[in-house]
Formats: C-alpha cells, sequence, structure tokens
C-alpha cells in the first residue's frame, strides 16, 4: 500500500483512493473516494457513522424510558450490532459495538423488570375477580331480590372493567360468575312464579268469600248468619293477597255485603 492521501482518528484515504476504516480486527476497505480533495472522502464516510450513531443513541433513549418492549429493543439492537459489523463507514465503530453490547444486560435486566410487572398484575387481576366471584356467588343465595339483582349486575360491570387474564383462568372464573347469576335468576323466577300462582289462588279463593258472603246479605237468620260473616272474615284474612285491582275489588264486594 503506498502513501495515504488523507488520514484520521479512525480511518483513510490510500493513494488509489480506498477509504479505509480502523479496527481492533484490523484495518477494513469501507469503500472508495475518486474526488481531488480525499478529506472530503473521510468526511463523507464519517457522516455514515454519524447516522449509525444517532439510531444508537434514539435505542438507548428508548431503552431508558421503557417506551420499546425487551423483545423490540433486542431484535433492534442485534440489528445495529450487525450493521456496525459491516458499516462502509469511518468512526469508532468498534466503540459502538460496546455500546450495543452493553444494551444486553439492561434488555435482559428490562425484560425481568416485565415479567415481574406482569405477574404482579396477573396477581391483582386474579384477586381482584376472585372477588367479584366469591362475592356474586355469596349474593346469589340471598332472596332480597331487588337488591342482590342490582348487585349480581354491577359484580358484572366490575368483571368486564377487570384486564383479561389469560384464557382458561379468565373462563374457569367467569363459569362461576355465570353459574352463580343463572342460579340466582332461577330462583327469582321461581319465587315470583309461585308468589303469582298464590295470588291468583287467593283471588279465586276471595271470589268464592265474596259469592257466599253476597249470597247471606239477605238472611235475616241473623245470628247463624253472624257467626258465618265472622268465620267468612278470618277465611278471607287466611286467603292472603290477591292481585291488587282484584283484591280491591272483591274486598268492596264483600264489606258491602258484609254490611
Amino acid at each position: 500500500m503506498g502513501e495515504h492521501r488523507a488520514v484520521g482518528e479512525h480511518g483513510y484515504v490510500d493513494d488509489g483512493g480506498t477509504v479505509w476504516v480502523r479496527t481492533a480486527a484490523g484495518d477494513r476497505a469501507v469503500g472508495s473516494w475518486q474526488g481531488d480533495d480525499p478529506q472530503e472522502g473521510l468526511d463523507h464516510f464519517a457522516l455514515r457513522f454519524a447516522g449509525l450513531e444517532t439510531q444508537v443513541g434514539l435505542l438507548e433513549q428508548r431503552l431508558r424510558g421503557g417506551t420499546l418492549s425487551p423483545t423490540d429493543a433486542r431484535r433492534s439492537a442485534r440489528r445495529l450490532r450487525d450493521e456496525v459489523a459491516q458499516a462502509h463507514a469511518v468512526g469508532d465503530l468498534d466503540g459502538l459495538g460496546r455500546r450495543l453490547d452493553g444494551f444486553e444486560g439492561a434488555i435482559d435486566r428490562r425484560t425481568q423488570e416485565v415479567a415481574a410487572e406482569r405477574a404482579l398484575a396477573k396477581a391483582e387481576t386474579t384477586a381482584t375477580k376472585e372477588r367479584i366471584v366469591a362475592e356474586a356467588e355469596t349474593v346469589a343465595d340471598s332472596s332480597s331480590w331487588k337488591a342482590s339483582g342490582d348487585r349480581l349486575q354491577e359484580l358484572v360491570e366490575e368483571w368486564k372493567a377487570a384486564p383479561r387474564l389469560d384464557r382458561q383462568s379468565d373462563d374457569a372464573l367467569w363459569k362461576r360468575l355465570r353459574t352463580a347469576r343463572a342460579a340466582f335468576d332461577r330462583r327469582r323466577s321461581a319465587h315470583f312464579a309461585a308468589a303469582d300462582r298464590q295470588r291468583q289462588a287467593s283471588r279465586e279463593r276471595k271470589e268464592q268469600l265474596a259469592v257466599e258472603a253476597e249470597s247471606l246479605a239477605e238472611s235475616t237468620d241473623w245470628a247463624p248468619t253472624a257467626a258465618r260473616f265472622r268465620e267468612l272474615m278470618g277465611e278471607w284474612k287466611a286467603a292472603g293477597a290477591a292481585p291488587r285491582a282484584a283484591e280491591e275489588t272483591l274486598w268492596r264486594r264483600f264489606r258491602t255485603a258484609q254490611d
């Protein structure tokens, strides 16, 4: 090799116009420069190095800021490491490579931090959803139909607002919540159906009592009639409540006959 036409700290241009970069592994040709001023050639390839250095600096900032996932950070660091190793640039490539190598430790630490954060978040979400399910199972046994129904709906909304777990865990807990709510709905429906049947039976019985009272209204057999009216009143009270509209109508008929 002949005389160098231009020399810099990290590279040079030889008398044939070849641009070289100095590395620990030895000098490596990175390009050629045929212009009149070989220093411009060095400057040109130094700009390429500056571009790489900027990319490394940006990656370092994102690592420190936690805006990049460990997986993406590792992929970016290794891509840049390959680019630096093969770069057609003049600059401290060895130093830039060492900076990138140093990122691996930071990425490993961030990987552990993310894993710990996820484990904590999962534990908190699991506790939240288990609390929701446990309360739902307790509320589902209540016979305070309005308040319990409202609370079960609130618990479902709390569930929907909570973060998701892994599918298996989420499905198992959701099944318990859904089962508790379905059991409550069945009990509530059965209760109101039974109450409706009871009211209809009471209406039919009170219809019978009103008819009998009306049949006694014209009786002049005073003592037996009065005794029977007292019995009818007891039977009326024992019959339970009919539907409101029917209750009021039948009661008026019953009282009118009694009076």
